[in-house]
């Protein structure tokens, strides 16, 4: 299966050197541009991020796709915000009228005082059981033939039904993240992608086994995606110094810590061992930022960079996520050899692999 590559786009211009890219106002010309750039650069989808206050991701994700031919649109999607039989007919609508051009990543909220600035006051781990009932009858409702009835612990349906189906079959792919055992549960049940933030190999390894088995408790064989930001340059001593005014920045900017999650703490528990880990994957500006908006670096020329992540590909990873400090210029270098290099070396493992087969 060839590799895919992911971007994250927003709407409004960032300034400088920036971790997140969907906070701010809205910029309809920006958003054009910047999914434009991911198309010309290569990626194959973009992630429309979610927080409590940023714009609204079908909204986004339908602009941008007017605008573009071939970029696919991962949406973060939080269950309990809107009614499961209203998100399965929007996903379905998007669907079509997008030409199957949709993913859904499933996300149960930053915080849980973010959370209650929506009006939803479940815990976190109440609010990972509730997303398990939503997306098993957002499933059904994609894919059944006749109404059903449903009496759950959060929702309560009599002749629940959607006439409009996905065009994608069964239904769009659906991404989800976390390291809680809420989280892992939820996700191994309904979910068809684990995103995991860039850790070391052997830490990621243990994690996608760990995950498989919990999958195969359901009969299911999931997918994975990992998440990085390239650091990359001409020369790896050039990437390496670019690394390290990046990190100034990223100290200097003095950003707000939040409440960490489970990935984050593992996150920062791996760069208290060391800077860097298995020769390219460099952890203190995650260090520096609290695990923050996925800031797992590789750091050297676009072909050690592709080398780099190929290793994760040889291992069952099958998308990543990449973005960088500079939104727009980084996404147009990344298209020039990174992307390239990553697809060219994709597919000789695919052809070394139907060989040994």
């Amino acid at each position: 299966m060839p590799v895919k590559v992911i971007g994250m786009i927003g709407v409004d211009p960032p300034k400088g050197t920036t971790l997140h890219v969907i906070a701010g106002g809205v910029s309809a010309s920006f958003l054009k541009e910047f999914a434009q750039t991911h198309e010309n650069a290569g990626f194959d989808h973009v992630l429309v991020g979610y927080y409590s206050s940023s714009a609204e991701g079908f909204n986004v994700a339908s602009y941008a796709a007017a605008h573009t031919k071939t970029l696919s649109y991962l949406i973060a999607h939080r269950p309990g915000v809107v009614s499961p039989t209203l998100a399965a007919r929007s996903a379905a609508t998007f669907d079509h009228l997008s030409n199957g051009r949709l993913l859904l990543h499933i996300i149960s909220g930053v915080t849980d005082k973010e959370q209650e600035s929506e009006g939803d006051f479940l815990k976190k781990d109440d609010r990972y059981r509730r997303a398990a009932e939503y997306l098993g009858v957002m499933r059904r409702l994609w894919t059944a033939d006749a109404p059903f009835d449903h009496h759950g612990e959060f929702y309560r349906f009599n002749a629940a039904w959607t006439a409009v189906k996905p065009l994608q079959k069964p239904y769009p792919k659906l991404f989800f993240g976390g390291a809680s055992e809420g989280a892992l549960e939820m996700g191994a049940e309904h979910c068809d992608s684990y995103a995991l933030y860039g850790e070391p190999l052997k830490e990621t390894a243990d994690r996608m086994a760990d995950f498989r088995a919990r999958a195969a408790k359901f009969g299911r064989t999931p997918g994975f995606n990992i998440s990085f930001r390239p650091i990359i340059a001409p020369t790896e001593g050039e990437a390496w110094d670019k690394a390290r005014r990046i990190l100034a920045d990223m100290e200097n900017a003095n950003l707000p810590r939040h409440a960490q999650d489970k990935s984050a703490e593992r996150m920062l528990a791996i760069a208290a061992r060391g800077d860097v880990h298995d020769e390219r994957l460099y952890l203190p500006i995650a260090k520096a930022v609290g695990a923050k908006g996925n800031t797992s670096c590789l750091v050297g020329t676009p072909q050690q960079v592709a080398d780099a992540m190929l290793k994760y590909y040889r291992m069952g990873v099958q998308s990543f996520l990449i973005r960088g400090f500079d939104p727009v210029g980084d996404t147009t270098e990344f298209g020039r050899e990174l992307i390239p290099a990553l697809k060219e070396g994709a597919l000789a493992i695919d052809r070394e692999t139907a060989v040994a087969a």
